[in-house]
């Protein structure tokens, strides 16, 4: 995924938004990535993909990433709000 693509697709926050809040803040629990624009808020989806960034930051991972396509990830959210069932 790159940095300007959106991991909340609820409210468009991007993941390099996610990661820079990440680093300033520091955040002690995933939870707390809501304060960045409300991301995970919304329909809930983004919740596991935020915990992973939040753990490859904390972690110190160089340069946090989420192993899936913009398409992908939007096909994936798209059926997780049809049928409710998550593809983690």
């Amino acid at each position: 995924m790159r940095d300007d693509d959106h991991v909340c697709l609820c409210f468009r926050v991007s993941k390099r938004k996610i990661v820079n809040f990440l680093q300033r803040e520091k955040p002690a629990r995933a939870s707390q990535i809501s304060e960045c624009l409300s991301a995970g808020t919304g329909c809930q989806w983004c919740v596991p993909f935020l915990k992973n960034l939040h753990q490859q930051v904390q972690d110190g991972v160089a340069t946090p990433d989420l192993p899936v396509s913009p398409a992908e990830y939007a096909e994936r959210r798209a059926n997780y709000r049809r049928t409710g069932d998550r593809e983690d």
